[in-house]
């Protein structure tokens, strides 16, 4: 498993959107994340920055792709895209872990 932590950013004024989007999340977006590996995924917001914190099986790389072949997935994305500033997400590095204690 591989524990993954990573910054979103939303643009100004969607703050409560995109809160309201997760309060509503689509089970079939849930569902489709737990089939491609993903678990205990974890969001927190500051004004409009979001932190992620999720666990992948077996590894992000492998999750990742196979939730890219989710059709809710860019359904999801598409939704989206008028909230999440993806060229700055984009451009802000992925964590790696450095510690965990169990």
């Amino acid at each position: 498993m591989e524990r993954r932590l990573f910054l979103i950013e939303i643009y100004p004024g969607t703050e409560a959107e995109y809160d309201k989007r997760h309060d509503e999340i689509w089970p079939e977006m849930v569902d489709a994340l737990h089939k491609s590996g993903f678990s205990n995924y974890s969001l927190f917001r500051s004004q409009t920055t979001v932190i992620g914190y999720v666990e992948c099986l077996p590894d992000i790389k492998t999750a990742g792709e196979k939730m890219s072949k989710e059709e809710v997935s860019t359904k999801w994305n598409e939704s989206m895209k008028k909230i999440i500033d993806y060229d700055k997400t984009r451009s802000v590095p992925i964590f790696s872990q450095v510690w965990h204690m169990d």
